[in-house]
């Protein structure tokens, strides 16, 4: 537990940085190459942020102390995972994701990595198999999977604020620029643009089902399913929605609340991997350029998530541990952002 929450706050700090483009190049970029090490330097501290979130560098000191208090199983996997992420982050600074090769990279360095950094932490703990810690492949696939779906979802966010995270590559085939897709006269294009990306990200899944089948300790399982089966509602609700180049598209608080406490077992996630794919598929448009795509890898999950027994149903947990499993969540979610703003709203009673 206390390795997770220091490396969800170790991730932050360095995120704040990455984020705030108050700070020059010159010095961004040294800070994030440099940053792995300011956690073995007592007295490092940043001041000079604007971000909301500059709290985590004005009292690094505290972080990095705790940081240095942990095994050092646990710091090796953090220190390492930081290192990584901050040569990524750096490199992303100067150049735009073209590609859809370097979406995966760009969303492996500030997610993927997460993953494997918990998969690794998982594994020292003794919590879980070794495996989960060595197969980067399928925890680098958690990490993407949920990047991918903020990125898709956050479309109109990102361009208000001048970032631009489709790739090229796709988006290319759609629009001159990416800001035309929100173009009232553009918008079929631009959902056709959509459902190729949200097609994109479903390729993922059957990794995350085989990852999660991994898992043997409830609260660990609870941590990692619970994001993901939040991510899927999400891309359903995306998927053909011309409401993503209107606004923010958002699953209802009552379905994230039930997505909470029935993703406790293997069998359960699978059952809505599965109700979620058959929404997806039920909306695919004959005429879209993506449908046989989207199609065939549909029918890919719908053949790993086939209910092989009966449902699986809902555990009856004490109260006091179904609150520790959702803070669990929540600290995992609002650090890889998928549905941060719907957590928000949740906890503070929302508009609605």
């Amino acid at each position: 537990r206390h390795a997770v929450c220091i490396f969800y706050l170790v991730l932050r700090a360095l995120d704040t940085i990455e984020d705030d483009m108050t700070i020059s190049l010159d010095v961004k970029v040294p800070m994030l190459h440099e940053f792995h090490s300011y956690l073995y330097q007592p007295e490092w501290k940043y001041m000079e942020s604007k971000e909301k979130d500059r709290q985590v560098l004005e009292d690094f000191p505290t972080i990095s102390m705790e940081f240095r208090n942990l095994s050092k199983v646990y710091q090796d996997v953090i220190s390492d995972i930081c290192h990584k992420m901050g040569v990524g982050m750096a490199e992303f600074l100067e150049k735009k994701v073209d590609s859809q090769h370097e979406w995966d990279k760009y969303c492996h360095y500030v997610a993927g990595l997460v993953g494997i950094g918990l998969s690794r932490l998982f594994s020292a703990s003794e919590l879980e198999d070794p495996v989960v810690g060595q197969d980067t492949e399928l925890a680098n696939s958690m990490g993407l999977f949920l990047q991918k779906t903020n990125i898709i979802r956050d479309y109109l966010e990102d361009q208000l604020e001048g970032r631009e995270f489709w790739p090229r590559e796709v988006w290319s085939r759609y629009a001159k620029k990416l800001s035309d897709l929100a173009k009232p006269e553009n918008i079929e294009m631009a959902v056709q643009c959509l459902n190729e990306l949200i097609t994109n990200a479903l390729h993922h899944v059957p990794d995350v089902l085989t990852y999660l089948s991994r898992l043997k300790n409830q609260s660990v399982f609870n941590f990692c399913a619970i994001p993901q089966v939040m991510a899927i509602a999400t891309l359903a609700a995306c998927y053909n929605n011309k409401q993503v180049f209107r606004g923010v598209v958002k699953i209802r608080k009552g379905q994230a609340v039930t997505l909470m406490m029935d993703a406790t077992n293997i069998q359960a996630v699978k059952a809505i991997m599965y109700q979620y794919v058959e929404e997806i598929y039920q909306k695919i448009p004959s005429t879209d350029p993506s449908s046989n795509k989207t199609q065939q890898v549909v029918a890919s999950i719908r053949a790993m998530s086939l209910p092989g027994g009966p449902m699986a149903s809902r555990h009856h947990y004490s109260p006091i541990y179904l609150s520790c499993a959702m803070l669990l969540a929540a600290l995992s979610w609002q650090y890889l952002s998928t549905i941060s703003k719907a957590t928000e709203e949740y906890v503070q009673g929302g508009e609605n």
